[in-house]
């Protein structure tokens, strides 16, 4: 071996001597004969004449064409082609060919090398062709057109070389495929199809050039079927078909095959094989590829890396690096770094990426270009903007992607100004400026004070064409948007003229969402049907978020099958939350069970949606079918879950929660610490709901309001306002729950001089228009006897929802003032507000009162005709009392026995207590006796009977009351007794 490469260094070093010498030579002998000159170019041949310049081969040619020698000597002629063609200028080459029109086949050999042969004219010259031409000539087929390829192919057909030399045929089926025209390639490879391996792994790799993947495949298949021999070439170029099919089925049989012929071996071919995996996500397939043998090929690992990068799997990727790290022979690379950064960026692991950088610097990658802009990418995700910028300005080379990276940092981090100082920067360094750049740019101008630097980066954008860009466009409207003008996002909208693409669509639909221009939002998502724009998941998923009508809801359900989109889960769970707030939950259940790949989110979904519903248990059950294998819960779910519990008042399953939360490392998280407070506070469970507050980092708003809610439930208001004035004095603001919580506490207990504090600070917050807070006062205020403030609180409320319309209803109707009730019952209605179940309890209540029969009977008839609001307990009970106060007694009786619902003790209490004032002893004895029978252990009904029975006389039935006391063991209540 060592002696075979000291000979080719000599006869290298003996080449350029000569090449040298005879430059010298032609250069100093002007007045040599032709014969010298001639026997110079004889004796140095093509070997010497390829050591010159392209000026020593100029002043050869002018030398020979002075002395004759290119008109007479054949082998001059051709060497001078060859000379000419080396140096890279087939035009010189082309010129002397067509010049001097005599030549032989090694002449035209020489001139189709130089990619400026003549086929036709070879053909007419009637100089044989040699079959040596495409052995000999693969650059110049490369050189050659389309047009021209065809004509050698035409040739080599005619001559029928073609037929005989397969290696001919493999450089043709070469030369087709650098033109891309992969359709004569097969044609070739079907007309004349005995091929060697190389001719069809060229094959292979073309139509993978040319993505012709499933032609691929079909020449791979009869490759197999025909038995031809494969190496690790063709089975590299077929796994990159079955990557880029993502079937790996197919690769998983190739794989096979590999397996079986021993090239499992080949970093090439493991690397497909992984590469392969990883696109189907299927992660843990590549780490059992990477370890079938030992391997210490860094190619194999990069793969396994970015794959596990690729499909989100960054824990796994960072395992397998510390994995390749421990391992002594494997040094990892620039690719490796990158894909590192990427792990580490995207688990905001910053002390990890630190370590990492350490190990960039000390192996010397950290001067790649590719590696630098990871690491200013990792550090601007992590939110060390210092530390990226430092990068930044180390980086020796930078490219646009860095320039992008580090803007899109600044945006990250909320420093606007810095952003477009770069991006100004960028511009006074004649860097390119990419779309992405100017998204990154725009994004950091999504304020209203941005608003300025945004325009000008939209007329630039104008200026230079790059607004007509899909992602520039998104930008501009997402950007105007964010900033408080969505009139500029709907002018740039309407100036695009690609509205064609979705996203653009989408943004725009998405902006007027989060402008709460909910109307618009529909119309757009309808024009953009019109226009026959297929809607992407992003815009289906924001049109699904603000449908709050069931009837258009079906209808873009219905298009979003058709559109073959639900199939995704985050359309899917788009599609659950949907139905739910439309009061659908069948609906959103089976659009739940349709869903192939549930995530977290879709669960969360669906459990959020039972527990909006008061439906508990349904979501408690929801929960236990997960399967915690394919997924931890989040904290977002298991706040959904404990709200269930809530919802449930179950105390003993919210504490079951809670021991779940703590084991998966949920421990004081805010989201779930909230929800506990809520669960604890609604179960009664108040000492447990006192811990986990104080327990809490960070107070938020919402624990308090849930245990303050707690505490007033109780009747703790001192603690619950003691928490109000903790929040007073640490400037934390009191929303409207908080204080609606106390003040309904207080509205029971009748404490005005409280109330009327808070009333203060409602009226200092400015809170007085909220419906909810304002319903709370009027209740207190009612309660504490003082109709005048009420009438003056409901006047505040800007927009009175059917809580405080019925709130002023029962208050007037508790005072005595029936035609006021009346008359705000139907200003409510004239308001467009629909009356429930609580409302005719109102008015049911002060008709009662007032002796209104009729106008009961007719209320109590429109709730059901009009309304479709079955009576419930509470009504039945305020028409009885109405009825008997009017002495109907006998259509009170016939109601409680023929109404669908089954009697209960306070309707035939309510009929006793009107008997005993009309006199009515016959029905009063039915009355008493059906109520002991309900309640047998209440002393009341028999004190209540006995008196009718002693005011009618009927003396044995007085005694026979008293005896039924005594058995079942009834004592009659102590008399109340007052301090006044």
């Amino acid at each position: 071996m060592l002696h075979s490469r000291r000979i080719w260094r000599h006869a290298c070093d003996h080449h350029r001597k000569i090449a040298t010498s005879a430059a010298s030579c032609i250069e100093g002998s002007q007045d040599v004969t032709s014969n010298t000159g001639q026997h110079l170019l004889l004796s140095s041949n093509s070997r010497c004449l390829k050591g010159l310049t392209l000026r020593e081969s100029e002043s050869a040619h002018t030398h020979l064409l002075k002395c004759g020698v290119l008109d007479s000597d054949i082998y001059a002629r051709n060497n001078l082609i060859e000379v000419y063609s080396e140096c890279g200028h087939p035009d010189y080459a082309s010129k002397l060919f067509d010049e001097i029109p005599f030549w032989d086949s090694e002449v035209w050999n020489s001139a189709a090398s130089a990619g400026v042969q003549r086929f036709e004219k070879c053909a007419d010259s009637g100089a044989k062709y040699d079959q040596f031409l495409p052995l000999s000539s693969l650059g110049f087929l490369r050189s050659l057109t389309l047009l021209e390829t065809k004509s050698v192919h035409a040739y080599l057909l005619k001559s029928g070389i073609l037929y005989s030399e397969i290696s001919t045929r493999s450089k043709l089926v070469e030369a087709y495929s650098e033109h891309g025209r992969m359709d004569y390639t097969l044609m070739i490879f079907k007309e004349i199809p005995s091929f060697n391996s190389v001719t069809w792994n060229l094959i292979l790799s073309g139509c993978n050039k040319r993505f012709l993947f499933y032609d691929c495949w079909r020449v791979f298949v009869e490759m197999h079927r025909k038995g031809v021999d494969m190496d690790e070439f063709t089975y590299g170029s077929v796994l990159s078909t079955c990557c880029a099919l993502a079937r790996a089925l197919y690769g998983e049989q190739v794989y096979g095959f590999v397996l079986k012929n021993g090239f499992f071996s080949d970093g090439y071919v493991r690397s497909g094989m992984i590469d392969l995996f990883s696109r189907c996500s299927r992660i843990h397939d590549c780490i059992r590829v990477l370890h079938d043998i030992e391997c210490a090929n860094v190619v194999c690992w990069n793969s396994v890396v970015s794959g596990a990068v690729r499909s989100n799997n960054n824990w796994v990727a960072l395992e397998v690096f510390s994995q390749m790290h421990c391992h002594e022979s494997l040094v990892p690379n620039a690719f490796t770094f990158s894909s590192v950064f990427t792990a580490c960026a995207a688990l905001k692991k910053l002390e990890l990426g630190d370590s990492v950088h350490g190990l960039v610097i000390k192996s010397g990658d950290g001067a790649d270009i590719f590696v630098g802009t990871t690491i200013v990418n990792f550090y601007a995700k992590c939110g060390s903007i210092d530390d990226a910028l430092k990068q930044f300005r180390l980086m020796p080379e930078r490219n646009t992607v860095s320039w992008s990276a580090i803007i899109s940092g600044f945006s990250q981090k909320g420093d606007s100004a810095s952003a477009v100082l770069i991006l100004k920067e960028m511009q006074s360094l004649r860097v390119d400026i990419n779309k992405f750049t100017v998204s990154s740019a725009l994004a950091a101008c999504a304020y209203p004070y941005m608003v300025g630097e945004a325009l000008q980066i939209h007329c630039w954008s104008l200026k230079k064409g790059l607004d007509l860009d899909p992602v520039v466009k998104a930008s501009l409207i997402n950007a105007y948007s964010k900033a408080g003008r969505i009139d500029l996002s709907e002018t740039s909208f309407t100036e695009a003229h690609n509205l064609e693409q979705s996203c653009i669509w989408s943004t725009m639909i998405s902006a007027f969402v989060d402008s709460e221009h909910y109307d618009k939002a529909a119309i757009y998502f309808k024009r953009m049907l019109k226009n026959d724009v297929t809607p992407d998941t992003f815009g289906a998923s924001v049109v699904l978020s603000v449908i709050e009508c069931l009837c258009f809801g079906t209808q873009v359900h219905g298009y979003i099958l058709k559109a073959g989109l639900a199939s995704d889960v985050s359309v899917g769970s788009s599609i659950c939350m949907m139905y739910s707030k439309c009061d659908d939950l069948g609906s959103s259940l089976k659009a739940f069970e349709v869903l192939e790949n549930k995530d977290y989110i879709s669960w969360t979904s669906m459990i959020a949606g039972f527990v909006e519903h008061g439906l508990g248990k349904e979501a408690i059950d929801l929960f236990k079918e997960m399967r915690f294998e394919a997924f931890i819960p989040d904290q977002k779910l298991l706040s959904a879950v404990l709200n269930a519990c809530s919802v449930l008042e179950s105390l003993k399953l919210g504490r079951e929660m809670h021991a779940f939360t703590l084991r998966i490392g949920y421990a004081q998280h805010f989201i779930t610490d909230e929800a506990l407070v809520n669960m604890y506070s609604k179960c009664a469970d108040l000492d447990s709901a006192r811990i986990v507050f104080h327990m809490m980092p960070f107070k938020s708003q919402v624990a308090r309001s849930s245990l303050i809610s707690g505490l007033t439930k109780i009747g703790f208001i001192n603690e619950a306002m003691a928490l109000i004035m903790d929040m007073l004095r640490s400037d934390t603001k009191i929303d409207a729950y908080s204080i609606s919580s106390i003040i309904s506490a207080l509205a029971i207990s009748g404490e005005s001089r409280i109330g009327n504090q808070l009333h203060g600070h409602v009226i200092k917050a400015g809170l007085e228009s909220e419906s909810f807070l304002g319903s709370s006062l009027v209740t207190m205020y009612s309660n504490c006897g003082n109709i005048s403030e009420c009438h003056r609180v409901f006047q505040k409320i800007i927009a009175p929802d059917v809580a405080a319309w019925t709130a002023m209803i029962i208050s007037y109707g508790n005072h005595g003032k029936v035609s006021n009730a009346l008359e705000s019952f139907e200003l409510m209605k004239k308001s467009g507000m629909v009356p429930d179940a609580a409302t005719f309890v109102g008015i049911l209540s002060a008709c009662s009162h007032s002796g209104l029969v009729e106008e009961g009977l007719f209320h109590l008839n429109s709730m059901i005709t009009e309304y479709g609001i079955e009576p419930g307990y509470k009504h039945y009970i305020c028409m009885v009392d109405l009825l008997g106060r009017a002495g109907r007694l006998e259509e009170a009786k016939n109601l409680i026995l023929n109404k669908p619902l089954e009697p209960i003790p306070l309707e035939w209490a309510t009929l006793l207590a009107a008997c005993r004032v009309h006199g009515h002893n016959e029905l009063g004895k039915l009355a008493a006796d059906k109520l002991l029978e309900l309640q047998p252990e209440d002393a009341g009904a028999y004190v209540s009977a006995s008196n009718i029975s002693a005011k009618a006389g009927d003396w044995d039935d007085v005694l026979r009351i008293r005896d039924s006391m005594k058995k079942q063991g009834v004592n009659k209540l102590q008399p109340g007794w007052s301090c006044v």
